[in-house]
């Protein structure tokens, strides 16, 4: 499985710099042999400890400008003579680091939350094995996470858990050890103690150590370690290094600033002490000195970006200015929605009510929030006899069809349903999606991976005529939906206020098709199939007129109004991967959602909380709390997209997550 190593130099260690970063290529280039799929490491110094994590091996990582980057900022220490020798050098303060290998077991790599270490707020640490009772675990101690399905993770979340319980960081290793099932062989980091502690249930651990150099190694295999000390940044260390094999549930303490190896038993934890570690049992008690390490992030992350003083928009948002206060263009130019009323629309459902129950109106149902609500109130607030239409073309999820069902069977509405082909479709959005990662644009993304769906506005206008109705309603409209950041990255500035998109300025449309138009003369590759389909989406969408009725153009959207009614009324499905229940029922959104967040910063949630917030329904803390959990990762739909589309996950995500971000030079 896995190769895993470490390396702890102490503060008088003579290593130089220069040590440092020809000891760490080779210990990688050995652990490769028991993986390569994906790569990281762990450096902690100066009481801190940061990752950097690869989704490439480590061949990849290290030629990488941003892992040099990264290292330097640790070994550039200055440097002293030695006063036992002029020749020799040392760096001022301890260093240490972690080194990890992956082999692919579970947790697609694309994800970089599923690569290691593994880092929570408390660990940084990396797993070689299986953890193979890591969802019964999760259940029975109630650590379900939605941030990763990696199953090492498990292993630092019990620790965690067991920590407060106990007196020591080896009690809390024991304890989470005696639950999993499966191979575990452990090196972690903890910011309770300035240590490296390593642990092994089935003995795949070898550690080496000269005392007197305060040097300490670990690595998966022996002959990694003969083969790092041939090494010539050892050659100036006179002893030699005792290589020894860490057995089956035992554990170790290395002291940072020491080097200094101490041996505890998994089973019954109890310290081995020497003369030489006198204190040790003070130095690893959870409550001596409280945190002793801060962990960190593993990449300056879109947290860090300037965001509007008022609304939540980061700096990476295309065409946003910011005045002296902090406060942007979208919030300084907003204008609140002026609805058309409840009494508007009363007017229209009286003009086209029918008297004999018969059909009287269409109104469009994607199995979403908006339409589910938009159907309940059609025929219980209105009175009208709707039949719900929805067209499905591949990309409405399972769960959207599930709550369609659950609708027109508790409201006794007819549901009509109109289907292209499906897999044509599917291998279309495919084709699209091959081209586009040959050169990702954010501006042509969601048009291209949605050109089959825009059929939905040709088929209300065919069923009205089949039914003889005239009232179409769509159940969109509300400002607080608006995206405007969409069109934004294809250089079109403003807000619609959720307009209908054929009301677009003509000059908008000629600059958005002209935008297009470059995007595919530079990528070839969007010359397939779906161009027909391609087409048509752009002049149902921008060209040609409707006379729909938009629902939250005439009501105002009260979220917590309609998911009540859903949620007791009609007993409507959540998602299990997300606590929003914004585009649960759009196959496409959790994945082009991941993209923009991972590339730009933000997402449609961010968009969406802060038009709640100029809107004076929710505050600015709020906002950022909800679109931090909403933010998340989508696993379970980003794996069932791209199951019905026919791709590769993992190897679209490694493209997407090698995109230079557009937030690195506005944190």
């Amino acid at each position: 499985m896995c190769g895993i190593f470490g390396i702890v130099c102490g503060s008088r260690a003579s290593f130089t710099r220069a040590d440092i970063e020809r000891v760490l290529p080779p210990m990688f280039q050995l652990a490769t042999k028991r993986g390569r799929e994906a790569s990281g490491l762990a450096v902690a110094a100066a009481g801190a400890v940061q990752v950097f994590k690869s989704v490439g091996a480590p061949k990849t990582m290290l030629s990488s400008d941003a892992y040099r980057q990264f290292i330097s900022q640790f070994t550039s220490f200055s440097v002293v003579n030695d006063p036992g020798s002029s020749k020799t050098k040392t760096i001022e303060g301890k260093i240490a680091v972690i080194g990890h290998s992956r082999l692919v077991t579970n947790g697609g790599r694309g994800f970089a939350e599923n690569n290691q270490p593994v880092v929570t707020e408390n660990y940084a640490g990396i797993h070689n094995g299986i953890v193979v009772n890591d969802t019964e675990l999760r259940k029975r101690f109630d650590l379900i996470d939605d941030s990763s399905d990696l199953d090492s993770k498990i292993i630092f979340d019990l620790i965690n858990h067991y920590l407060p319980m106990t007196s020591t960081l080896p009690h809390a290793v024991a304890a989470a050890f005696a639950d999993i099932e499966g191979e575990a062989n452990i090196a972690f980091f903890s910011d309770v103690v300035e240590a490296l502690t390593l642990a092994t249930n089935s003995g795949s651990i070898y550690t080496a150590s000269n005392l007197d150099a305060e040097v300490f190694l670990f690595a998966s295999e022996r002959s990694f370690l003969e083969k790092t000390l041939k090494n010539r940044s050892f050659d100036h260390i006179r002893c030699n290094f005792d290589i020894t094999h860490l057995k089956q549930s035992q554990g170790l303490y290395v002291n940072l600033d020491t080097g200094l190896p101490t041996l505890f038993n998994l089973v019954s934890p109890q310290i081995r002490l020497s003369e030489s570690s006198v204190g040790v049992e003070k130095f690893i008690d959870r409550h001596s000195d409280g945190k002793r390490l801060h962990i960190v992030p593993p990449t300056a992350h879109s947290k860090t970006i300037k965001r509007c003083t008022r609304c939540i928009l980061p700096a990476s948002f295309p065409l946003i200015t910011f005045d002296e206060n902090g406060v942007c263009n979208y919030c300084r130019e907003h204008q609140p929605q002026l609805l058309h009323g409840a009494d508007a629309l009363s007017k229209i459902a009286n003009d086209a009510r029918s008297l004999d129950g018969t059909p009287d109106c269409i109104v469009m149902l994607s199995g979403g929030r908006d339409s589910s609500y938009g159907l309940h109130y059609v025929k219980k607030e209105l009175g009208l006899n709707p039949v719900a239409l929805t067209y499905d073309w591949g990309m409405v999820t399972s769960l959207a069809r599930r709550n369609q069902s659950r609708m027109c069977a508790a409201l006794g509405i007819e549901h009509i349903i109109r289907s292209p082909d499906i897999a044509k479709k599917r291998r279309n959005i495919r084709k699209n999606l091959d081209a586009w990662l040959k050169h990702p644009d954010l501006g042509v993304l969601v048009p291209l991976l949605t050109a089959g769906d825009k059929q939905f506005y040709h088929y209300p206008r065919q069923l009205r005529k089949e039914y003889g109705v005239k009232p179409v309603f769509f159940c969109t409209g509300s400002a607080l939906e608006r995206t405007v950041f969409k069109t934004a990255f294809c250089g079109i500035y403003g807000d619609q206020h959720g307009q209908v998109l054929w009301k677009f300025p003509w000059q908008h449309k000629l600059q958005l098709a002209l935008y297009f138009a470059r995007q595919f003369a530079l990528n070839p590759r969007y010359f397939n199939s779906s161009l027909l389909d391609t087409i048509w989406a752009f002049f149902a969408t921008y060209i040609e007129r409707d006379d729909f009725i938009y629902l939250y153009h005439f009501i105002p959207w009260n979220e917590d109004e309609i998911m009540s009614v859903l949620r007791h009324e009609y007993d409507w499905e959540m998602a299990d991967d997300t606590h929003s229940t914004w585009r649960i029922g759009d196959g496409t959104a959790a994945f082009y959602n991941y993209v923009f967040h991972t590339v730009a910063g933000f997402s449609e949630h961010d968009t969406f909380r802060s038009n709640q917030i100029r809107a004076g329904l929710i505050s600015r803390q709020e906002a950022l709390r909800l679109a931090a959990v909403e933010n998340k990762p989508r696993f379970e739909s980003m794996r069932e997209y791209a199951s019905l589309v026919g791709f590769n996950l993992d190897e679209a995500l490694m493209v997407i997550n090698s995109i230079p971000k557009y937030y690195g030079q506005h944190i």
